[in-house]
């Protein structure tokens, strides 16, 4: 039985991920930590929870607890992983797996060293919607670009002071302005289609001037087998410019579709322009969450693992010029 704690227990995990550790046959929520006393205990109260601790150290010391998910910003991503994994205790990670392609690397040799599993929260990949992009891709032939276009108007909290930024505008924090936050899903969904990618670089600027992390990006990477792409990010583009749209060309058609809104996905081919419609389960994580579970119980492989996760953040840091 797989006895989870939770190191964070922020947005992402009242919907999205949390509920689904306690839906998976052979897998239950032992205990919650936020630094927040009253939001750890509410988060505890409101799901059922036994326990909730506002100290990392004591959930991971915890001895009914013997796996860790890391729900918290990036920034503490390693450290927390570290800690886990030098305890015994394999570690299932949001993503960006950390705040840079060194700390990826860090998480991967702890987890080598003591033999403990690490896996990163790449939950799109395991969506029907994007497994029926993959199941479409051979229907166009050879793929001979791939093109990434995502463009957004500023939240309301772009505007508050730099002492309020949210911290996905704090790259010491989330490793670099949402460009490090949204981009790493269309990211390492490409990388799942077409293998990794080998060469990146990136034109970065501040257009919009409403904080200090980049707000425009444009870049171009190759895969290894040798298929190239390009993409732009834009965070400050006014509401008539937004787009979320991935564009994959092939010899015989084109595959459309979005990452964030999940609009009907489009092959155009032929047969002239199909659409499908593909519903995604209400726990966006639960296929995923389920697969690594059945991993750590021995009755599956999982895949999403921090080895294949750490190429997405190697990509973003030569994007961003870190690297």
């Amino acid at each position: 039985m797989l006895h989870w704690g939770f190191i964070g227990c922020g947005e992402v995990t009242e919907k999205k991920s949390g509920p689904a550790f306690a839906m998976v046959e052979g897998s239950c929520i032992e205990a919650v930590m936020s630094r927040n006393a009253e939001k750890a205990r509410s988060y505890a109260e409101r799901h059922g929870i036994g326990r909730w601790y506002t100290d990392p150290m004591a959930i991971i010391d915890d001895p009914n607890v013997n796996a860790i998910y890391i729900a918290t910003p990036p920034s503490s991503h390693a450290t927390y992983a570290i800690m886990a994994m030098k305890a015994g205790k394999p570690v299932y990670i949001e993503k960006p797996m950390a705040v840079s392609y060194e700390d990826c690397i860090r998480i991967n040799k702890v987890s080598e060293e003591m033999k403990v599993p690490c896996f990163v929260a790449y939950y799109r990949r395991y969506l029907p919607y994007f497994l029926k992009v993959k199941e479409l891709i051979p229907q166009i032939g050879e793929v001979i670009n791939v093109q990434v276009r995502f463009a957004r108007p500023p939240h309301e909290l772009d505007f508050r002071s730099q002492e309020e930024m949210p911290w996905r505008l704090q790259a010491p924090i989330s490793g670099g302005g949402y460009f490090y936050d949204l981009a790493p899903h269309q990211i390492d969904l490409l990388q799942e289609f077409f293998g990794i990618i080998v060469e990146a670089e990136g034109y970065c600027a501040n257009r919009g001037g409403l904080y200090e992390a980049e707000d425009t990006i444009s870049a171009c990477f190759r895969f290894e087998n040798g298929l190239v792409g390009s993409g732009s990010w834009c965070f400050v583009a006014d509401e008539s410019a937004a787009e979320d749209r991935i564009e994959i060309i092939g010899s015989k058609g084109m595959i459309c579709f979005s990452v964030f809104t999940f609009e009907p996905l489009a092959l155009h081919s032929s047969r002239g322009r199909e659409e499908f419609h593909i519903p995604n389960p209400p726990h966006v994580q639960l296929p995923l969450i389920e697969s690594v579970c059945r991993h750590l119980l021995g009755k599956d492989i999982c895949t999403c693992t921090g080895i294949s996760a750490t190429p997405t953040n190697w990509v973003m840091d030569r994007i961003l010029g870190k690297l």
